[in-house]
């Protein structure tokens, strides 16, 4: 993957911007950390730009803020949603990089198509997404995971993410695979 992006050319400002996407549970985190360690680049997370488990749809907004301003090399911003206590909290800045790696689901928006350097997209068997998810997140939260199931597959058929990726990869190793 790696090599892909470096033959590429800048696409968010004088950086490249790596998109990690695909359903909930696949090894869409795990494939970001490896980024991480092999590269430094900084990851964000998309569960921290969630305006909680409703808050798929409206992430266009959040990614906006996050990516428009580092696609200009400013610094871009987001607001983190705090899980535990169901509200906004502080704003986070990302200073521009020479990557950035932006993991989870609605990463790969077409709203912000453009900026994208490389789209993975990594897959898992839906009985071992759920598995990660509920060993994850607690069994207590089945019926969130199951309405946030109904959410992702309507908006990746909209999006049509897997289709529009570069790399496919299989996360059912656990490890995404090689960055």
């Amino acid at each position: 993957m790696l090599e892909l992006v470096d033959q590429r050319p800048p696409t968010l400002g004088r950086g490249r911007l790596v998109c990690v996407d695909g359903p909930a549970g696949s090894g869409k985190t795990t494939l970001a950390d490896e980024i991480r360690a092999v590269t430094g680049a900084p990851v964000v997370h998309m569960d921290n730009l969630y305006e909680g488990w409703g808050g798929l749809p409206r992430v266009g907004q959040q990614l906006e803020r996050l990516l428009l301003p580092l696609s200009r090399n400013r610094p871009g911003s987001y607001r983190r949603w705090d899980w535990y206590a169901d509200r906004w909290a502080e704003v986070v800045v990302v200073p521009p990089a020479p990557l950035l790696v932006l993991e989870g689901v609605g990463s790969g928006s077409r709203a912000v198509a453009e900026l994208i350097t490389v789209l993975a997209w990594v897959e898992a068997p839906a009985d071992l997404r759920l598995e990660r998810g509920l060993a994850r997140d607690g069994v207590h939260l089945d019926e969130y995971l199951s309405a946030w199931s109904v959410a992702e597959e309507t908006h990746f058929a909209r999006e049509g993410t897997r289709e529009r990726a570069d790399l496919v990869i299989d996360g059912t190793r656990g490890a995404g695979g090689r960055p």
